[in-house]
């Protein structure tokens, strides 16, 4: 338990020098190709039939979980049984690609840097990277509130989740769940293509996210207080405004955000070409401003920091009394 935490400890700090350089290969990449290529052999087995994509997407599930973990364990072993350094190494560098602290960071100020020295379309295209919505049309008010709700929802779903993975398996907690989060992300929507072939790794990311959720949320609004936003609002809109989602975990943080910020997100967006109503979280005490791109970023890790800070201390206490 005690390398474990080490290996998370290093593999934090790592995530927030390092980030992703981009030049490195991965593991999320071998997640998402084990997808893609489990989702072609299964679509040739399995009829274009409401039941049988759902029984494909079951077994896409299980095989995804399973091979990511198993694999990602042999490495771990293979690596240990070469020297304990070698294994204790790649444990942190396991943990270090499990987070995403300062590349969410890094990829929503991209879209606040174009908007400031480019402009609105520029701004479209980089907010386009890091959305899943249609960003032709939007007005640099929609712009800046995808970019902030962004930092919100992946402030769970990209560091603190992982992180909470980790706490409690180490480095194969973490990749058990970017396995069912990278899902999640690839085939977990309710379009046409989707609706059934990815309804179990829809499922599976809403359980495997609601204690996280809301564990980022409670550490978000302790971070609001801490750093001088609106804590007291960010409080209020969380208790009111918390389930204003069809995810039963989006909300939380972006609950959180949007008192602690003082304005109003969400409501309705186009994706692929489809328009979905979504209700709208928060108040819209004063419009959104690129400001708020890099408040919001202070506020991601000024959570995650605190929740690092508590879990390892918690971890620790465990590790000294057993």
């Amino acid at each position: 338990m005690a390398q474990s935490l080490a290996a998370l400890c290093i593999g934090f700090i790592l995530d927030f020098i390092l980030g992703d350089p981009h030049s490195l290969w991965h593991p999320v990449q071998g997640i998402g190709s084990l997808i893609t290529g489990t989702e072609k052999v299964l679509r040739k087995v399995f009829p274009d039939k409401k039941r049988s994509l759902q029984i494909a997407g079951l077994l896409l599930v299980i095989f995804v979980v399973s091979v990511s973990v198993l694999f990602a364990g042999l490495l771990l072993w293979i690596a240990e049984r070469i020297h304990p350094a070698l294994g204790f190494g790649l444990s942190c560098i396991l943990c270090w690609q499990m987070l995403a602290a300062k590349s969410l960071k890094t990829e929503s100020m991209k879209v606040y840097t174009a908007l400031e020295k480019e402009g609105l379309e520029a701004g479209r295209r980089a907010v386009s990277m890091i959305v899943g919505r249609d960003t032709k049309s939007l007005s640099e008010e929609g712009v800046i509130k995808a970019a902030v709700e962004t930092v919100a929802e992946n402030t769970s779903d990209g560091v603190t989740a992982p992180l909470f993975y980790m706490m409690l398996a180490g480095p194969l907690g973490g990749v058990f769940y970017k396995a069912i989060n990278t899902m999640d992300s690839m085939i977990g929507y309710r379009n046409e293509k989707y609706r059934w072939l990815g309804t179990c790794a829809a499922r599976l990311d809403d359980i495997a996210n609601f204690i996280p959720a809301r564990i980022s949320a409670l550490f978000m609004t302790a971070a609001a207080f801490v750093l001088g936003f609106d804590g007291k609002s960010a409080w209020k809109i969380y208790r009111r405004d918390r389930h204003n989602h069809k995810s039963p975990n989006a909300a939380q943080t972006e609950a959180v955000m949007a008192g602690a910020l003082q304005v109003q997100l969400a409501g309705d967006a186009w994706y692929f070409g489809e328009l979905y109503k979504k209700p709208t979280i928060g108040d819209p005490i004063r419009s959104v401003r690129r400001e708020d791109i890099r408040a919001a970023c202070r506020l991601e890790y000024g959570a995650v920091i605190l929740q690092f800070l508590v879990m390892v201390a918690v971890k620790a206490a465990l590790i000294f009394l057993i």
